[in-house]
């Protein structure tokens, strides 16, 4: 049985959006993108190959799926490029159609975390989430997130897409609650901050 991991970059006021190009999220008029390539560090891609090492699948909502598709696939052959390319990658989405047009891609419809969690019971591998906010949203609202790692960048921004928004995330007075797993802090300041539910 596999467990659902989620990796976020996150500034000090918790945005996630576009943090790896300039160009990678535009919404809602968005001008910082790139701002995680300020802290870039082997630490961080060690952190995040970890959990890429064994068996895996690549769980994406539909925006991180379009942005790694159309990405990914034109890099130079790397670590990255190659792992993504191959790994088997299911999507969330309510508008996207099959067949999707990034090699090993299936379609995930209709009640999204029953899906995910017929997955967790079916697969061997674990699924990896990068990205994804309303889904990992609303994977965390039905406890489906086995683990949470944080790279936590020494940057506040002010505005953008926040993984924890108070809109969207779920109704007040719904909480949860995690235990630290481990925590580190990379040579150019990333806290990597591992949790696992309480």
């Amino acid at each position: 049985m596999g467990e659902v991991i989620v990796i976020e970059h996150l500034t000090l006021d918790g945005v996630m959006q576009a943090p790896g190009r300039a160009e990678e999220d535009r919404r809602d008029g968005f001008r910082h993108g790139g701002w995680a390539n300020l802290h870039q560090d082997p630490a961080q891609q060690q952190a995040m190959a970890a959990y890429m090492s064994s068996a895996w699948s690549l769980l994406a909502g539909r925006t991180t799926y379009e942005q790694f598709a159309g990405y990914w696939p034109g890099q130079a052959l790397n670590p990255m490029s190659v792992a993504l390319d191959r790994v088997r990658k299911y999507v969330a989405s309510t508008t996207l159609t099959e067949p999707l047009g990034w090699r090993n891609s299936t379609l995930l419809t209709g009640d999204v975390p029953g899906a995910v969690r017929r997955l967790k019971a079916e697969l061997p591998e674990n699924l990896v989430v990068f990205g994804s906010g309303v889904l990992v949203r609303s994977l965390l609202r039905s406890s489906l997130v086995d683990t949470l790692v944080l790279l936590i960048h020494p940057v506040v921004l002010r505005s953008g897409r926040r993984l924890f928004a108070e809109a969207g995330y779920g109704p007040a007075p719904e909480t949860s609650a995690f235990r630290t797993a481990r925590t580190e802090t990379t040579g150019s300041g990333v806290i990597i901050a591992t949790y696992r539910p309480a």
